[in-house]
């Protein structure tokens, strides 16, 4: 099982500013000037496979009429914002906010499982262990 939250991290640094490309975004006649290449601090991304299918799933908000849910996961993972930042922002408690996380956060897992697609980050973000390195494995 894949841990949801490591996922929407990556995905979210995939989807704010990781392009792979490290031309200037600046018209042309300007390229004088000195290239600039941004890289993410807050951590690792994704690979474009994953992040086109992992946004397909979290667009699936939008359809079901969850746009609050949408916004907290986009503003949360995405942009870097706190959970009470994001409470503030909307005007609400940070435990509806924390509620609303939730509830995006189950669904989006929800679809990656029924799609059953592979990831190829799903090596590194997988919470489950194997028999042998569990403790109380039992033989039968």
């Amino acid at each position: 099982m894949r841990d949801i939250q490591q996922v929407l991290e990556r995905w979210g640094c995939w989807a704010n500013n990781f392009t792979g490309v490290d031309w200037s975004p600046v018209a042309a006649g300007f390229s004088c000037l000195p290239r600039v290449v941004v890289h993410s601090q807050r951590g690792m991304s994704c690979s474009d496979a994953d992040g086109l299918i992992i946004d397909m799933c979290v667009a699936r908000l939008r359809v079901i009429a969850c746009a609050d849910e949408l916004d907290c996961i986009e503003r949360y993972y995405m942009y870097g914002w706190s959970k009470r930042s994001i409470a503030r922002h909307l005007g609400c408690h940070e435990r509806e906010v924390r509620r609303m996380m939730q509830v995006a956060e189950s669904f989006i897992a929800g679809c990656l499982e029924m799609l059953d697609i592979e990831l190829d980050m799903d090596h590194e973000v997988n919470t489950e262990k194997s028999c042998a390195a569990r403790k109380n494995c039992v033989n039968m």
